[in-house]
């Protein structure tokens, strides 16, 4: 159990880890972020930028590999005139510092802040793909963007690891909770909610209950036959989220 208790973060993240001096190269405008959150504490980010955009979407990743990787997802957005900036957390890529629930969601909190004083908050938009869902659930429940996007989220954590570990006791020994239940309920803008139906990973009950919490913001978007990681290789996703943007 101890052991367990110990190695836990090598099962939850699985991070790709960058040199420093790492140079990123897309073939779409970007620059490159770093938010100094405290001492020994950088996070790293990615902005890609187009002409006059329509806003900005701030991504949040899954639990593997870095925005190196991730930035790819940028195009799906960009192409409806947005902006979008991507960060990795504590310990992906170039980001630094020690990893903990309390301090990863302090850093997306410093993000999004940092974002709303050069952008204003009416601007910016959040997305939270599988575990990213609960860091964008919680920040939007502590302020005010347009809207909250969630692709493939989770009812909370603990639940899923409880799934895949149901004879021990998850509730005493995990130290990440992410409680999108909790959460969901206190944002004030509208939510939507993208889940494959075949998702086997994070099943589509997961979206199904979130939306039972406050179904009058929440508006869940089945994506037939998606799996958990093959949404953006249907074209109704990006019909909804060109949808989506557009309002």
């Amino acid at each position: 159990m101890l052991v367990i208790y110990l190695v836990q973060e090598q099962f939850i993240f699985r991070p790709e880890k960058l040199n420093r001096n790492f140079v990123y190269k897309y073939d779409i405008p970007f620059k490159e972020l770093f938010f100094d959150v405290e001492p020994g504490v950088r996070i790293n980010g990615l902005h890609f930028l187009v002409d006059k955009p329509n806003g900005l979407l701030l991504y949040f990743h899954g639990n593997t590999r870095s925005i190196k990787g991730w930035a790819k997802y940028a195009r799906d957005f960009v192409k409806f005139n947005y902006d979008v900036v991507l960060v990795d957390y504590r310990g992906f890529g170039k980001s630094t510092g020690k990893r903990s629930e309390e301090d990863m969601l302090a850093d997306m909190q410093f993000v999004y802040r940092k974002l709303a004083e050069k952008y204003g908050e009416h601007y910016l938009i959040v997305y939270g793909r599988s575990l990213g869902s609960g860091f964008a659930t919680k920040v939007a429940s502590d302020n005010n963007p347009r809207y909250l996007i969630l692709d493939s989220p989770y009812f909370n954590f603990q639940k899923v690891i409880q799934r895949f570990l149901p004879i021990l006791p998850v509730r005493f020994i995990l130290r990440y909770h992410l409680r999108t239940d909790l959460w969901i309920p206190k944002v004030k803008c509208h939510t939507y909610i993208l889940h494959g139906t075949k998702d086997r990973l994070i099943p589509i009950r997961n979206s199904e209950r979130l939306q039972m919490l406050n179904p009058r913001k929440i508006t869940l978007i089945r994506i037939e036959g998606g799996g958990h990681n093959n949404l953006p290789s249907f074209a109704a996703y990006h019909n909804f989220i060109r949808d989506i943007l557009k309002i």
